[in-house]
């Protein structure tokens, strides 16, 4: 009697399910990473909007935004200059920002993009807040917090770890704050 289903007594019969399924999760696994990655380009993408202001209020351009449930809750740019405070980066904007959107301080699972690696004082703020996800465009290699010159992101020694996705739109974002530079030279 054959009920439709492989008789799994037979061994090549049970590795040829067991293959379809592994193939089956690969291709999921797959259409995930492209799905992750479009995503990620497309909150780069704001991030870069959010340093294309602080560019043009000649601060370092650094932007940020802070995404929860697949959604921008906050926005930041660079604003040390303007508002007279060495801690108004993008990231602690961002975070500040939304904090209030989600009326809490710990902002568990949300995740941020930032166009350049964040520093050793945002690193700290975004390990604090309980953030899953830090998403960069390029490193810092002078101050870069996240790998380049520290890595805070997986210390051992502190209660949280944060996920990290390095790279994202590099050249763009590479591009923006050399060009800012170069104008000051």
């Amino acid at each position: 009697m054959t009920s439709g289903y492989p008789d799994f007594r037979d061994k090549r019969a049970f590795n040829e399910v067991i293959n379809f399924e592994s193939v089956n999760q690969d291709i999921y696994k797959n259409k995930k990473k492209i799905f992750n990655s479009c995503k990620e380009k497309l909150f780069m993408k704001a991030a870069i909007e959010e340093a294309e202001k602080a560019f043009a209020e000649n601060e370092v351009p650094v932007g940020a935004v802070l995404v929860s449930q697949d959604e921008i809750i906050a926005r930041g740019h660079n604003s040390s200059i303007m508002l007279n405070d060495p801690t108004a980066h993008a990231e602690i904007i961002a975070l500040r920002l939304g904090g209030k959107a989600l009326d809490n301080y710990r902002l568990t699972g949300a995740e941020i993009y930032v166009t350049i690696e964040p520093c050793i004082m945002c690193m700290g703020a975004l390990l604090h807040a309980r953030l899953k996800k830090l998403v960069f465009g390029a490193y810092d290699h002078k101050a870069g917090a996240a790998g380049s010159v520290y890595d805070l992101s997986c210390d051992e020694r502190l209660n949280h770890r944060i996920e990290i996705t390095p790279l994202v739109l590099e050249v763009e974002c590479k591009q923006l704050i050399q060009d800012f530079f170069k104008s000051k030279r």
